[in-house]
């Protein structure tokens, strides 16, 4: 990675939002409401599976950036330090996202899950029944997302607080921010003990918790992977597949950054100072590196299937290879390898901010299109349509209230983070 100057300083900094934009992002929010509740009525199959694919994306995305934060954390990177709040305020959206995850949790049976109606004469399937059966499926996805979720937004708030009990209350013109700020900062400080031992303390916990976060989330993001995908086509499995999933998402939570931290710098002038070419430079060759990996990840089951000839290990792929998919598949190879490969090939475009964001949002582009080529083949019925606009559609609830979360965040809390720890704090001493 390319040497990165910490300031001794970092100045306070909260994202201004604009009118503008906050009416379009709830103008997004209302579109895809009514777009589900017109599919519903008309389709509710594909009304649901809209909504699958659009949930598993954009959670995808959140949980991938925190990770990100999780990962950096670890390995102790300074690289992404003006962009680590970027990161943290993917998980403003994972409490509105547990919420969404009920209803399709809840609701969704044998129209979703074909193995329900399978496990009565399917004696392959019926060996799997120790796992998929509906009250286990119920259980763990609730209680692993759950988990999942608050692991994560509990490292993001350990992250906070030395910031929030350094600046206290908002230092901003008074007004509807200020206030909240205010009102946020107060409980993200209760029992406050000094910069000093708040440091030291977020520090030790973040450094403890942050292996345990990834463990959390590789196993939760396979299940998920299983559940909400593979288990469509019952008699098919991969061994690589979940971590084909959660490595996409910590992809996205890369490109997801990026493209964030390009419009941070042509808002703010100090963002721009502080997210610099070296940390676009990194997030360049991030993005470009992950696109390899997640398409050796594909190639790897893909040549054991075909050199293996076996009919049932062939199915998922021949569904997506063959009509009418086909061309779907290979757009997406096209915008999830060929195009950012080409495109960031090279230190300049990587450094470069209009076309660092254009490939990063071609990427996002990618994934999208994959987490729908992982559900709607293996529940097509003839006479359904390939693609439907609903499903965009139903995608502009989530993308709008996932933009909302994400602006809340960098506008309440300090979007640049200011505690840079340099080097490993004194170890607290025990108390009593």
């Amino acid at each position: 990675m390319a040497h990165h100057a910490i300031p001794s300083e970092v100045p306070l900094r909260y994202l201004k939002r604009g009118t503008t934009a906050t009416m379009v992002v709830r103008l997004m929010v209302f579109v895809g409401i009514v777009s589900f509740f017109v599919t519903l009525s008309r389709d509710s199959s594909l009304a649901w599976q809209s909504y699958v694919v659009n949930w598993n994306y954009f959670a995808s995305i959140a949980m991938g950036g925190v990770i990100v934060a999780a990962v950096t954390w670890i390995v102790k990177a300074k690289w992404n330090w003006s962009v680590r709040r970027v990161h943290h305020s993917f998980a403003a959206y994972l409490p509105i996202a547990f919420v969404l995850f009920i209803p399709m949790l809840l609701n969704l049976r044998e129209d979703y899950f074909p193995w329900i109606e399978m496990m009565a004469d399917d004696p392959i399937v019926q060996k799997k029944a120790a796992y998929l059966n509906v009250p286990f499926l119920v259980s763990r996805n609730l209680v692993g997302v759950l988990a999942l979720f608050t692991m994560a937004c509990g490292f993001v708030y350990l992250a906070l607080r030395p910031d929030l009990g350094r600046v206290g209350a908002a230092r901003n013109p008074a007004g509807g921010d200020s206030r909240v700020r205010s009102w946020w900062h107060a409980r993200f400080t209760r029992g406050w003990r000094g910069l000093a031992a708040e440091e030291a303390r977020s520090y030790q916990a973040m450094t403890t918790m942050a292996p345990v976060l990834v463990l959390v989330y590789v196993t939760v993001m396979s299940v998920l992977a299983f559940d909400w995908a593979m288990s469509l086509e019952p008699h098919w499995f991969s061994t690589l597949f979940g971590g084909w999933f959660f490595m996409g998402a910590l992809w996205g939570g890369f490109a997801a950054t990026a493209v964030a931290a390009v419009l941070l710098r042509r808002r703010d002038a100090v963002f721009g100072e502080h997210v610099g070419t070296s940390a676009l430079w990194d997030l360049g060759k991030l993005t470009f590196a992950f696109a390899v990996f997640w398409t050796y990840l594909f190639f790897s089951q893909y040549i054991v299937i075909w050199y293996g000839k076996l009919q049932w290990e062939q199915a998922w792929i021949s569904t997506r290879a063959g009509d009418p998919w086909g061309g779907l598949s290979a757009t997406v190879i096209v915008l999830c390898f060929v195009a950012p490969f080409a495109g960031l090939l090279g230190a300049r475009p990587k450094k470069t901010p209009i076309i660092l964001q254009t490939f990063a949002t071609v990427v996002l582009t990618g994934l999208w299109l994959w987490h729908y080529m992982l559900i709607f083949p293996s529940l097509h019925h003839e006479g359904d349509p390939v693609f439907s606009v609903a499903t965009p559609l139903i995608g502009l609830m989530f993308l709008g209230l996932f933009l909302m979360a994400v602006r809340w965040f960098l506008a309440t809390f300090p979007a640049v983070q200011m505690w840079q720890p340099e080097t490993d704090p004194e170890p607290l001493e025990a108390e009593g």
